[in-house]
């Protein structure tokens, strides 16, 4: 199902590569989720990788869908010409040093989610203070705000990017709603997404994670 690389919108089927690309070996809900398309076209696509060689399961119940080493230089030469055919390099770039600012904020605020100090000394976060979590949420949030602009430059720049903030913006949500789970734990979480959006704009960008 190979189509042509596209400066407006980035074809299904190196959309559902690229994703794999940047959340590592997963299950097919876990892409899906990550892409924002329905499971089934998700599993087409990833039935026709395989075919290709690009990609390969494992079955099981701890099995999923994981890049071959064919899919990991596929993925690369494909994402630098939908880069080059659209000419965002430098917004991309630019965007990329906007993220490396907020990036140790990010780190701190997690941190300061699985950790509290106590009577001077560190330890665990068991969240039974929920007045102290408010904090930590409210700060997420103040967080969020400010990382919305990156967002939008990083979506006007190509579309394909417009699925982060919708993601976290959705575990923020679950997060000060109760579900605890989705600021650190989850893989949905919101660390676990901009995580995801930094290894994103790493591949994107062709910068080895050191």
């Amino acid at each position: 199902m190979t189509q042509p690389v596209s400066s407006d919108a980035t074809s299904t089927d190196l959309l559902v590569l690229h994703t794999l690309r940047c959340i590592g070996f997963s299950g097919l809900s876990a892409v899906a989720g990550a892409t924002g398309l329905p499971e089934s076209d998700v599993e087409s696509e990833l039935i026709d990788l395989a075919v290709d060689g690009l990609v390969t399961r494992t079955a099981g119940d701890f099995g999923g869908w994981g890049l071959t080493d064919a899919g990991r230089a596929a993925d690369a030469e494909r994402i630098a010409g939908e880069v080059a055919a659209a000419g965002v390099r430098p917004a991309l770039s630019a965007a990329f040093d906007r993220f490396l600012v907020l990036n140790p904020e990010l780190l701190d605020l997690c941190t300061a989610w699985q950790t509290r100090t106590v009577d001077g000394s560190m330890t665990m976060n068991d969240h039974s203070d929920s007045s102290y979590d408010a904090r930590v949420l409210d700060r997420f949030a103040d967080f969020h705000r400010r990382a919305e602009p990156l967002c939008a430059e990083l979506s006007a720049a190509l579309p394909r990017f417009q699925r982060y903030p919708v993601r976290l913006a959705d575990a923020l949500a679950r997060a000060r709603s109760g579900a605890l789970e989705y600021v650190t734990d989850s893989t949905a979480s919101y660390h676990t997404v901009w995580f995801q959006l930094h290894e994103d704009l790493l591949t994107t960008l062709g910068i080895p994670r050191h």
